[in-house]
């Protein structure tokens, strides 16, 4: 189960969220080569004062952590990161410099649900 945690300094509607939520995960099986059930996103706003960045500039702060299961290609993972961040900066108008995204990789058997536990990522 990926885990995509997003903390902003933007104040999104219900319905922005939503769609925000739709389209990363929908970004993410498309670049990882998964599927939709198991996807999980949050999206936290905070106070632009409870966020910080060295290098931002002027504007919105989104950043992405991304738990993801261990495995998947550097390009996978660069072409998931740039289509998130690059929307953001679309259609939310964080400045490019204000988006980040960090991955951090577990094993399979570190990701469980109830009903599962997760197994090793095997591509192409």
């Amino acid at each position: 189960m990926p885990l995509l945690q997003f903390s902003t300094s933007l104040s999104l509607s219900p319905a922005e969220r939503e769609s925000f939520a739709a389209f990363v995960t929908d970004r993410y099986v498309e670049e990882m080569e998964t599927t939709a059930g198991h996807v999980a996103v949050t999206v936290s706003e905070l106070d632009r004062s409870a966020m910080g960045l060295g290098r931002a500039v002027d504007g919105p702060l989104l950043f992405l952590d991304a738990e993801i299961r261990e495995g998947r290609p550097f390009e996978y993972k660069r072409a998931f990161a740039l289509a998130v961040m690059e929307h953001a900066v679309a259609e939310f108008g964080v400045p490019e410099p204000n988006a980040k995204v960090v991955f951090t990789e577990h094993a399979g058997a570190d990701m469980m649900g109830i009903d599962r536990v997760g197994g090793d990522w095997a591509g192409e």
